[in-house]
């Protein structure tokens, strides 16, 4: 990170600080926080697994498949998935795949309603609060789970539905809040890192949720949302304590870096006493380059949450690992993944503030990176079978790790274009994408019912041609300048209000330049 310093003319030079900054302690709590929302989404992903009853399962698949006259072949040299799966003691559930898909895809049900909403709400009254509590009630909804589940699966169904509301308004309020924290030169670093936490989300959560199956409390499976509702509970406290909806409503933050901040963000923000949000929704719907972020959204979205849903499934049948192995390889591609998407926010800014390159070219090429590369892997791993296990989490781990660049171009976008209306955004093209979320369980539910790699190749084939197709689309429309419906009108007096009519520079190095918009190309 370049040292950047602020020059005032009646006061002298300032440093702005970085590493001790209040925007850097946002970004590590907004890390922390998105840990619990996919710890909180996905654990259920491994928890069916030991939650159903495999053995009953199978032999009834099995008695419905003779009746048919279909006959399924288990690879000799793999065994069968039942000597696999006895490494753990069966589960009290006879859910059938049809089932399981419809309760893995139940969270996505109400992640689908909440968002456009929640980036309105979080427009309105801040992103803090909308954050916060709705990560409050997921919390309580995983400390509920078992219960649901020992009641009923429609029971857990709609409490899957409860937690997928409250947990879809957090992507929409963090962008909310980075519209106005986020300085234009830092933003694919700083949203980088934050919302790198849903993949170590994914880190933690599949393998020890693995480990909690077979040596948990309360019966094993009921510990993993036990546990991980008491560590959200945690972060809940120190969210609300130590987060502010923007820099002027701050109580700790230093004059130097305040000033830094709202006049990097002058174009965008708008002044604290604004209290009407008046969202063009017409243009927005209109807007060729927000249609084109949209559909990159669904199309991304429907391979990472094919996967997201289904790795544990797909170890379990095609490779035949038992839940131990399955959720310490279900969680290594999101270890690269979470690696990948820093070092590819750090590479954006960088490519931005040294090189020639506009915004909307480094989106681009950042996006075709994660979306292309991925495909072929994706296509490549559906040829692997059990007796190659080393090459098929090798290309699981590079299908998934490398769609990390995806949040240096499409994700971070809505930032680039509307900065002021980012949450709402984020909220319309994440809420409509979230339907992926809710058909892609029970698709591969319905394609792999014999369990067979060929059936998977099938999966992998769909997942890799919608990736292309999305990635073929934004990279013709997208745009990176702020679009003429998005530039506030209330700009004078916003610097009038936050800068008391201070006149700002900023030093990048030994450079002194005036400040810039977010359209910046450098």
């Amino acid at each position: 990170m370049v040292k950047k310093k602020e020059t005032i003319t009646d006061s002298g030079e300032k440093e702005v600080p970085w590493w001790t900054s209040c925007r850097v302690t946002l970004a590590i709590l907004g890390f922390f926080g998105f840990i619990n929302v996919y710890a909180l989404r996905v654990n259920m992903s491994v928890a069916i697994v030991c939650m159903v009853n495999q053995t009953a399962i199978r032999m009834k698949d099995t008695s419905t498949n003779s009746s048919s006259n279909v006959t399924i072949v288990p690879n000799s040299q793999c065994g069968s998935a039942a000597s696999a799966g006895k490494q753990f003691q069966d589960g009290d559930f006879v859910w059938d795949k049809s089932t399981q898909g419809v309760i893995l895809g139940a969270f996505f049900w109400g992640y689908l309603v909440s968002q456009i909403g929640a980036g309105w709400l979080a427009t309105k009254i801040g992103g803090k609060r909308v954050f916060g509590y709705s990560m409050l009630a997921a919390t309580i909804g995983t400390f509920l789970t078992p219960f649901a589940a020992q009641t009923h699966y429609i029971f857990l169904i709609a409490l899957r539905v409860v937690i997928g509301i409250a947990s879809g308004v957090c992507y929409p309020s963090m962008h909310a809040l980075w519209g106005s924290w986020a300085p234009p030169l830092e933003r694919s670093k700083l949203a980088a890192f934050t919302y790198a936490g849903s993949q170590v989300g994914n880190v933690v959560t599949f393998p020890l949720a693995g480990l909690l199956c077979k040596y948990g409390f309360a019966g094993g499976w009921p510990s993993i949302f036990y546990l991980l509702g008491i560590l959200s509970f945690v972060w809940f406290v120190l969210w609300m304590i130590f987060v502010s909806d923007s820099p002027s409503q701050h109580r700790r933050i230093t004059a130097a870096e305040k000033n830094y901040i709202l006049s990097e963000l002058k174009e965008s923000l708008k002044s604290d006493s604004e209290k009407k949000v008046d969202v063009p929704w017409l243009k927005i719907a209109t807007s060729v380059p927000f249609l084109a972020i949209l559909v990159a959204n669904i199309t991304t979205d429907w391979g990472v949450y094919t996967l997201l849903t289904s790795i544990p499934l797909y170890m379990n049948e095609v490779l035949k690992l038992d839940i131990t192995a399955n959720g310490l390889y279900s969680a290594l591609p999101y270890i690269l993944f979470w690696a990948m998407i820093n070092i590819a926010g750090w590479m954006a800014d960088l490519v931005l503030s040294k090189c020639s390159f506009s915004i909307e070219f480094v989106r681009k090429g950042f996006n075709l990176a994660g979306t292309i590369l991925p495909a072929v892997m994706l296509i490549g791993l559906g040829y692997v079978d059990c007796t190659q296990p080393a090459v098929a989490i090798t290309l699981l781990v590079l299908g998934v790790s490398l769609t990390g660049f995806q949040y240096s171009g499409w994700i971070v976008n809505h930032m680039d274009i509307a900065p002021a209306f980012a949450g709402v955004l984020f909220g319309i093209t994440n809420s409509i994408s979230a339907l992926t979320g809710i058909l892609s369980p029970y698709l591969v539910g319905a394609i792999t019912k014999d369990q067979t790699r060929e059936q998977w190749q099938i999966v992998f084939y769909i997942s890799g041609g919608i990736y292309i197709v999305g990635s073929i689309f934004y990279t013709i429309f997208g745009k990176g300048e702020i679009q003429a419906w998005a530039r506030d009108k209330t700009i004078d007096a916003a610097e009038s209000e936050l800068l008391n009519g201070t006149e700002l520079q900023v030093k990048v190095g030994n450079d002194t330049q005036k400040e810039q918009s977010s359209n910046h190309v450098c």
